[in-house]
């Protein structure tokens, strides 16, 4: 299949964008971008009359399909809150495709979702991302992409009211560092024994489960708001060195000078959102807009449920008014999403060989009134409107 007479934004290593082009695709991929009209038009081609094409966005950080509208906590599948340390929880267990937030997020042209764990626990589990459309969860995973941990008031909170523990901030990150001491030393008596044909340790699944986080395979995503909390995480990430990021770093822009001397970088959001507890006393607006003219990778997430998925445009159109830039928005859901949660090989930007993802749009996609005009999931048109 063939989208023509559109202006494509291919969001590539060099932005380009094509005044008058066509996309191309077939089993899912991106077979052919060109200018102009293509030789051979079919009717089941799609003239796109004008209108901008995007790669499909990308929500970085979501708990999408672990609660489903309007049932309430019985619903609620993403805090495990009787082990505070439990890595071997598998996300992809508790996502229910047939949630109707799936649905709403493809007619804001949301094409894949990182899901996450909640932050109840010091380590939560595995996040994956995944595709918004499809019945079965294991067909509609892009892979595995990393480990949720939490800093600050949620875990501290959380265990201090069943007066266990972790109670502080220490014994949160106590908590993790243990766990990937354990992990680390399990790893190296796995590889020792198989080296020198000795007895592999007995098999610890919690141990397992931070291997690949170990190794490098999966980043590890730290829940953190408060500028202690944010650099408590860098810290164990750096001790472990650990590929990390840092999910809603709500003091980022008080701190964005050392944040880029780290080379970190951030899922932003809610942005749609009050001071609504303690560590969230600094948060603004402004913040997305800070970190990206700081040269710090920025994405902007709607922390699904807290605010519905279909904002995700809203709430990028509210950080332009707030200072993000606006040609760069669009990658603040496209490629930096992609590039933070390491599936740039398959979606982000519009590029031959990547999945057929596409959002189209008549206006500016970031306007409070703009509407997808069409939205493509793997080559497939999910919606038109």
């Amino acid at each position: 299949m063939t989208i023509y007479n559109v202006k494509i934004y291919t969001i590539n290593k060099n932005r380009d964008v094509i005044e008058n082009g066509y996309v191309r695709f077939e089993k899912g991929k991106i077979t052919e971008i060109g200018t102009g009209l293509p030789k051979d038009i079919s009717e089941s081609d799609l003239d796109g009359k004008g209108a901008s094409l995007y790669p499909g966005f990308i929500d970085a950080h979501t708990h999408l399909g672990l609660t489903t509208n309007g049932v309430g906590v019985e619903s609620e599948d993403f805090n495990e809150e009787s082990d505070p340390t439990a890595s071997q929880l598998r996300i992809a267990d508790g996502i229910n495709p047939m949630d109707t937030s799936f649905q709403e997020a493809v007619r804001a042209g949301i094409t894949t979702a990182v899901v996450s764990p909640g932050s109840m626990n010091p380590i939560a589990g595995d996040i994956v991302a995944l595709k918004t459309v499809g019945k079965r969860v294991d067909k509609m995973i892009i892979k595995t992409v990393g480990m949720k941990f939490s800093m600050g008031e949620n875990p501290k909170m959380t265990y201090m009211n069943r007066d266990e523990s972790p109670c502080t901030r220490m014994a949160v990150a106590g908590m993790i560092r243990e766990a990937l001491y354990k992990a680390k030393r399990y790893m190296q008596d796995k590889e020792s024994s198989v080296e020198n044909d000795d007895d592999a340790p007995d098999f610890d699944i919690k141990c397992e489960s931070l291997i690949p986080l170990l190794k490098g395979d999966v980043k590890a995503h730290f829940h953190c708001h408060r500028a202690d909390d944010i650099f408590t995480a860098i810290r164990i990430a750096n001790e472990f060195s650990l590929d990390y990021t840092l999910v809603h770093c709500t003091d980022g822009h008080l701190i964005a000078d050392e944040l880029k001397d780290e080379n970190a970088t951030a899922i932003v959001g809610p942005i749609i959102c009050d001071p609504c507890k303690p560590e969230l006393a600094n948060i603004t607006p402004k913040n997305a807009g800070v970190l990206q003219k700081a040269g710090i990778k920025t994405a902007i997430c709607t922390d699904h449920s807290e605010v519905p998925i279909q904002y995700l445009p809203i709430s990028v159109g509210i950080a332009v008014k707030n200072g993000l830039d606006m040609d760069k928005a669009i990658e603040t859901v496209t490629i930096n999403s992609a590039e933070i949660a390491g599936i740039s090989d398959r979606v982000g930007s519009v590029e031959q060989g990547k999945d057929a993802d596409f959002v189209l749009f008549d206006g500016y996609p970031f306007e409070i009134m703009s509407e997808p005009k069409a939205v493509f999931v793997n080559g497939e048109k999910i919606f038109e409107n």
